[in-house]
């Protein structure tokens, strides 16, 4: 069973104001209590809205290539974030769904959510300038 849409962008908001407070330890909290209530879906629900607050509003239509210089020689969790946000911008929940399988399978996941909390909380302070 997975949260409400409320209760998922009152987790996202949660972890983004954490993340914005320089909290690591509360983002990981954060997703941990979504896991524990929702599952893995709930944790993926909540990534796809960070990835929404990421790309904004609207999406560009048709298919999207974002520019990720040197990407190839990021750590895992910065070459998933990429990943995981080009799904969303394309629509591609295929992709998104088999990247956050892939990441929980190899233990990851955990890095992988924090990575991209920062990430969403980097594009927001640039967007404000």
């Amino acid at each position: 069973m997975t949260d409400s849409p409320q209760q998922m962008f009152e987790d996202a908001a949660a972890i983004l104001s954490s993340a914005l407070d320089g909290d690591p330890d509360a983002v990981t909290g954060t997703f941990d209590e979504v896991v524990d209530r929702a599952g893995l879906a709930g944790a993926y629900d909540v990534a796809w809205c960070l990835a929404a607050t990421m790309v904004g509003d609207p999406v560009p239509p048709g298919a999207c290539a974002l520019d990720f210089p040197d990407i190839d020689q990021a750590g895992y969790d910065a070459r998933w974030v990429a990943r995981f946000v080009s799904a969303y911008a394309n629509d591609d929940l295929d992709t998104a769904r088999a990247l956050f399988g892939a990441a929980a399978d190899d233990g990851l996941l955990p890095e992988c959510l924090l990575t991209l909390a920062g990430s969403t909380v980097a594009t927001l302070r640039h967007r404000a300038t």
